[in-house]
């Protein structure tokens, strides 16, 4: 039988690949708001980030993410997500 295979994806922030569930996933819903998915289950256009916020720092600062959804991101949306990283730690 063959082993599952393990999804893996890229961190906007330092650009190391690591397996899905090792990272959060920011999405941009059908509206254009963008939030942190912790789940990983909301509808939208899906970057991913290292649960470190020194990545969300990278990502921001590279402006990768907004590349990614091909918009402006406000300053709140990124500090409101920094929030939730740090208190999901």
């Amino acid at each position: 039988m063959q082993a599952k295979k393990i999804p893996m994806r890229m961190c906007t922030g330092c650009g190391e690949v690591k397996p899905k569930k090792e990272l959060v996933r920011v999405v941009k819903d059908p509206d254009g708001n963008v939030s942190l998915d912790l789940t990983g289950k909301k509808a939208g256009r899906g970057a991913y980030v290292c649960k470190n916020p020194k990545c969300l720092a990278l990502a921001r600062k590279s402006k990768r993410i907004e590349r990614s959804f091909s918009m402006k991101i406000p300053d709140e949306v990124y500090e409101s997500m920094e929030k939730e990283l740090v208190e999901g730690e």
